[in-house]
């Protein structure tokens, strides 16, 4: 079987889960506040606090690729202007489908999609390694996303440093023309040797760089570590294996050990510098066959326990990720590979650990024989939306959800993601208090044009949920009971997240309003006063 095609390839291809806690109200003894602003006292974080339902939250995003420019920029060389239009229209897109996460693609071939001391300027940018775009990329997209409400994953390739038309042509400050004992040549292809502690350090450190500097929700790696295998070459790390290879009898065995040693690195340091910015790994969707290790899945394909020494199973049992999102590119059905039984084994590896599992989805392949048209993604999720460990999906790539997968996806959307949902939460307990106070002043206007709400901004607020209570509800919310409360901001009352202090409903509908304040962990705070405008 091929390696998966989320594989980054500059061609077309392709926290721990705790209880939902928050969605908290302010108890309202007389009833709920009519037209005009909240100007009560705000309860402090942790009043009024409820379990908020499971389905309120889920994972829903798209890798937004830069290699070989396959998702933004259309093409190398676009001014910063013509950049950050395109960059808008992507974030815009990402709204208006129901996403609610993007995972920029920031490092894709040992360079930079933002301004770096350590590593050049990346091609896909200008053209040129090491040329400015003059602005910052990773700022404006963590600016733009987090304005529209959605959560930016800064998605790194570790080792990856290019194909060989890029290896002639590296920048001067690139670090491998410093220290070119750190690569490894392998199939046409460069890649830093993660075999070297150098290397490994070095790669956290750039990574680390971007969690202390950027204001990013998340840090996510891809299926590249060791390569994928060419049939007859070898990689060539003897150097480093002689050099730190004692105490391991078999070198693939030792390879692991490297990918392990880097992955736990990196959440520990994520942890004790920023540990609300959630760490998580998309690998290639089959770990071991069942005939190799009775542990893995009745599959028949390429390994990548094997492939690229990526032990995901021991990252999910030692707790080293926060999620991991299998790319299961294949579908239901198919034979080697089937999307069910992966499905399953993978919600089994999560049991029980707080490990995160959502699923890569090939959105790629939407227009392919086999994969039934306007049904291709809503088929898989027909099955795997089934599956209680299931936290959501992942789509590869962002473009094609509006190009070949653009039925497929709004069917998908219709059928799936017709409310919106909150994002997952951060690595905190499961009744830990919110950071944040309740929303005070909501004011809602009624005019030609639909409702428009705004309030005051809150302290250490990271977003806004904003909810319109049914009308048969809002009496329930004015007797004060928190269970009503509680039952009155559930999903289908939820209208959206914002990261700005305002919203326009334009829906011809009745109800009262009430706005929450999200922390950095997603922990939801104590709600405004529902504000009625007909009243």
């Amino acid at each position: 079987m091929a390696p998966g095609r989320h594989s980054t390839r500059p061609a077309p291809r392709p926290y721990r889960r705790w209880a939902a806690f928050g969605a908290a109200a302010a108890v309202i003894a007389a009833g709920y506040v009519v037209a005009g602003s909240t100007d009560s006292p705000a309860p402090g974080p942790g009043s009024s606090l409820c379990q908020a339902a499971d389905d309120k939250r889920q994972m829903r995003g798209a890798w937004l690729t830069t290699v070989g420019n396959i998702d933004w920029p259309s093409e190398p060389g676009l001014s910063a202007e013509e950049q950050q239009a395109e960059l808008d229209e992507r974030l815009d897109e990402a709204a208006d489908l129901g996403l609610n996460t993007v995972f920029l693609h920031v490092r894709p071939t040992t360079d930079a999609v933002y301004e770096s001391d350590l590593e050049p300027w990346s091609r896909y940018l200008t053209g040129e390694q090491g040329g400015d775009p003059g602005y910052d990329p990773l700022e404006y997209a963590v600016a733009g996303a987090h304005e529209r409400g959605l959560e930016l994953h800064a998605w790194f390739n570790p080792y990856r440093v290019g194909i060989s038309s890029d290896l002639e042509t590296l920048a001067d400050d690139h670090p491998v023309k410093e220290h070119p004992d750190w690569m490894v040549r392998y199939g046409g292809e460069g890649f830093l040797d993660p075999g070297d502690p150098e290397v490994r350090e070095w790669v956290t450190d750039v990574i680390m760089d971007v969690v202390d500097r950027y204001d990013i929700d998340g840090v996510h790696f891809d299926d590249f570590f060791y390569p994928y295998p060419k049939d007859g070459e070898e990689f060539a790390d003897d150097d480093s294996w002689e050099a730190h290879g004692g105490g391991f009898d078999d070198r693939d065995d030792w390879r692991r050990d490297n990918v392990n040693r880097f992955v736990a690195g990196i959440h520990e340091r994520i942890q004790q510098d920023k540990p609300w910015v959630r760490f998580g790994i998309s690998p290639f969707g089959i770990w071991r066959n069942s005939g190799s290790d009775p542990a893995g899945s009745d599959t028949n394909g390429l390994e990548s326990y094997a492939a690229q020494h990526a032990d995901t199973r021991t990252w999910i049992q030692d707790g080293t990720v926060d999620y991991v999102v299998p790319q299961l590119y294949w579908e239901r059905g198919f034979a080697a590979a089937d999307y069910e039984v992966l499905t399953d084994w993978w919600a089994d590896q999560v049991e029980g650990t707080g490990v995160d599992l959502y699923i890569g989805q090939a959105a790629y392949r939407a227009g392919e024989p086999g994969w039934r048209g306007d049904n291709a993604l809503t088929d898989q999720l027909d099955y795997s939306d089934g599956v209680e460990q299931v936290g959501g999906d992942v789509y590869f790539s962002f473009m094609s959800l509006t190009e070949e997968a653009a039925d497929a996806f709004g069917r998908l959307r219709e059928e799936y993601y017709a409310d919106p949902a909150l994002p997952p939460l951060g690595d905190v307990a499961p009744d830990a208090d919110p950071e944040v106070a309740a929303v005070r002043g909501l004011n809602a206007d009624t005019g030609d044009e639909g409702t428009e709400l705004t309030w005051d901004a809150v302290e250490g607020a990271r977003s806004y949920a904003v909810y319109r209570i049914d009308p048969d509800q809002v009496e329930a919310v004015a007797a004060g009971g928190v269970d009503d409360v509680c039952e009155a901001l559930s999903a289908d009352a939820l209208l959206g997240v914002t990261g700005t202090t305002s919203w326009t409903d334009g829906a011809d509908a009745e109800g009262a309003y009430v706005v929450t304040a999200l922390d950095r962990y997603r922990v939801e705070g104590p709600a405004s006063d529902p504000v009625d405008p007909r009243v």
